[in-house]
């Protein structure tokens, strides 16, 4: 049983000393040269203007955490229908527990979703 995992620690492995091995080849072999252009900070092309540290409206974050609740929803139906469809094939009992658990998990989404459209993070503004 613990030998089914040798694959994923070989790769985790490689992984992790091929992103060690870049950041120490571009840290030894890289140059250092700093200018003033160089160090200057680059937006779009532009040069700046103002301060860089703003405040920010909500609205973005919750767009973001909008994202992040459907995103998530995606993620947990697809193998949840694949699931389902092969319990109902079977003719299994537990198909009820299934849609108990998703109804669940809707649920919380539909917090999150209520939440979102309390604070009008999908209302435009022009």
């Amino acid at each position: 049983m613990a030998f089914d995992f040798v694959p994923i620690l070989i790769q985790a492995l490689v992984a992790i000393i091929i992103a060690v091995g870049v950041i120490v080849i571009a840290h030894l072999i890289g140059s250092r040269n700093p200018t003033p252009a160089k160090l200057a900070p680059y937006e779009c092309g532009m040069s700046p203007v103002g301060q860089a540290w703003r405040r920010f409206p909500i609205k973005f974050f919750l767009t973001a955490m909008l994202f992040v609740l459907f995103d998530i929803e995606v993620i947990f139906f697809v193998p949840w229908a694949a699931v389902l469809r092969h319990l109902r094939a079977g003719g299994s009992e537990y198909v009820l527990f299934a849609l108990g658990e998703m109804a669940v998990f809707v649920g919380f989404l539909a917090l999150g979703y209520v939440y979102i459209l309390k604070k009008r993070a999908l209302e435009w503004e022009a």
